[in-house]
């Protein structure tokens, strides 16, 4: 049995009525773009251009099994605008609109390809950094932060200064977290980083690197052991 042809194997057929140029496959090409606009629609915020919600909760599970199977580790940062009601109250939910879009295009800045910055809801951020470990999401997260603060707002002839608060952790193969479990631990260094003060980045401490160059007693039997004796 002949398998059915895909769509781009009908850009060469000829046109049933022999016109020239052919209405049928012009009209295709019309749908098939069309269902690419419709599905762009469907995962990106209409607002700030980002990924939505529905398709961050999509990538979350997919890329913490891609972590697993790879032993790669993955990052996950929330981003949260400091005093945003505050902004809303004072400047009016247009000008906050336009100051998510901002904050939204200094976002999509600083990600790499292959990493995922979504609006999460309100005026909150999510950033996805697959093959990341967390030394280099809190250097992401500090250089967000930091962007955001020395790039105001522009309206009319004022400049408005706008911060946010940033909470980073990792995910690795041998962590039993669920998704929801990995958001909740990344939001928690959030709320540490509102509790502390705002305009900072929390997340767990990083160990310093072990620097040792002596060899214990312990790892010297150890070592000649596996080599055996020679008597």
């Amino acid at each position: 049995m002949d398998s059915p042809a895909s769509p781009s194997d009908f850009v060469s057929l000829s046109c049933p009525r022999g016109d020239t140029p052919c209405q049928f496959l012009q009209e295709l090409q019309t749908l098939r773009e069309e269902v690419d606009l419709l599905k762009e629609q469907v995962r990106t915020d209409a607002l700030t251009g980002l990924y939505n919600f529905r398709f961050f909760s999509d990538a979350l599970p997919l890329e913490m099994e891609r972590a697993s199977r790879s032993f790669q580790p993955l990052s996950l940062i929330i981003l949260d605008i400091d005093h945003f009601k505050s902004f809303n109250d004072r400047w009016g939910h247009e000008l906050g609109n336009r100051a998510l879009s901002h904050i939204a295009q200094l976002v999509a800045l600083m990600v790499r390809k292959l990493d995922f910055a979504c609006r999460f809801g309100g005026e909150e951020f999510v950033i996805l950094l697959p093959n990341t470990d967390l030394r280099q999401a809190l250097n992401v997260a500090e250089r967000l932060r930091e962007i955001i603060a020395t790039t105001p707002l522009v309206n009319e002839q004022e400049l408005i200064t706008i911060t946010a608060s940033l909470g980073v952790d990792e995910y690795r193969g041998n962590h039993s977290d669920s998704p929801e479990g990995f958001i909740e631990r990344v939001d928690a260094w959030l709320y540490q980083a509102k509790h502390a003060g705002r305009n900072c980045v929390k997340g767990p401490v990083i160990e310093p690197a072990d620097v040792r160059t002596t060899v214990t007693t312990e790892e010297k039997d150890a070592l000649f052991g596996a080599f055996g004796s020679d008597d």
